[in-house]
């Protein structure tokens, strides 16, 4: 049985000031050739906010929520603290073998292997002695992260449509996600369900898209939750209940997509616009059950070679 010595959170990173913008989103895009113009818009969404993304925050109030019988790291894939200093700290302190957390639920390249691959990265950089790190493999269906959103979904206007919402990704990305493909959609889909359920919502649902990205050539899961609220007011519907179920915590996508786009055109068709709060530090007690639980037995099972493989 793995005797893990160190607990690891891993997570996207975000600016925390005006001057970390453009050098965050350079990071997020390195290598993929996005137009200046499009960083220099993109960016225009953190400065609304301070220049500060809300993600360290609350991945500070995480750890400081956690409570767990081995040291707390914490390691970002495109800010600080990097991933790779963290895994050189956990080196020097003499983890042997760690359990990692990533804030992304569910199976594709961008929110599942890469992940492991910057796991991996990180510890090629440290060298032979880097700690052995386990990743936490699934838990977008688990109660402890489908019922806080369904303790908030219970609490909206009984009339209103549920839409649930998550990152879209390119096409070609969700057809290679798990194994045998279409695992993302597919374990959204799950999630959704299961907070329904929990919930006790019987009335109508519906699966959208935010922040879509890349080349308009380039086909990516659909509908955005801009267009489908218009199809969803000339059906009828006056009010949407929109449940960001693809994010663990009110990321900038969350923030700024849903809460200033999606709710100023919810207000332009004459939608009474309500959105669910994301779990957040209410992951905790999930966390903890799951890490005494790999504690108690073997290491999560590793995702199968092929799965989640990266685009061309």
């Amino acid at each position: 049985m793995p005797a893990y010595d160190a607990f690891l959170l891993v997570s996207f990173g975000g600016p925390e000031g005006p001057d970390d913008v453009m050098p965050f989103l350079e990071n997020v895009t390195r290598g993929r050739n996005v137009p200046r113009a499009r960083l220099e818009a993109v960016a225009e969404h953190y400065l609304a906010f301070g220049g500060v993304s809300p993600i360290n925050e609350q991945c500070r109030e995480l750890i400081a929520a956690l409570d767990l019988p081995v040291p707390v790291y914490w390691g970002n894939r495109n800010w600080t603290p990097y991933l790779t200093d963290t895994v050189q700290a956990m080196t020097a302190a003499g983890v042997r073998r760690a359990l990692a957390f990533v804030t992304s639920a569910y199976r594709s390249y961008s929110s599942c292997r890469q992940y492991l691959e910057d796991i991996e990265r990180a510890r090629a950089a440290t060298g032979p002695v880097a700690p052995v790190i386990d990743k936490i493999q699934r838990f977008y269906d688990h109660p402890g992260f489908t019922g806080p959103f369904a303790v908030a979904l219970a609490e909206v206007p009984p009339d209103a449509h549920v839409v649930f919402t998550a990152h879209s990704i390119p096409l070609a990305m969700a057809e290679l996600a798990g194994p045998g493909g279409d695992r993302y959609v597919a374990e959204l889909t799950t999630a959704c369900r299961l907070i329904t359920e929990q919930a006790g919502v019987h009335r109508p649902w519906s699966l959208a898209y935010t922040s879509r990205s890349g080349p308009p050539s380039q086909p990516w899961l659909e509908p955005d939750i801009n267009d489908h609220m218009a199809v969803l007011a000339k059906e009828g519907v006056r009010a949407v209940a929109v449940v960001p179920v693809g994010f663990v915590s009110d990321h900038m996508e969350v923030r700024h997509d849903l809460d200033v786009e999606a709710a100023a055109t919810a207000q332009s068709l004459g939608l009474v616009f309500t959105r669910v709060a994301t779990p957040g530090v209410r992951l905790a007690p999930m966390i903890e059950r799951l890490v005494r639980q790999h504690m108690a037995g073997d290491a999560p099972e590793p995702c199968p070679a092929g799965c989640c493989l990266r685009l061309a």
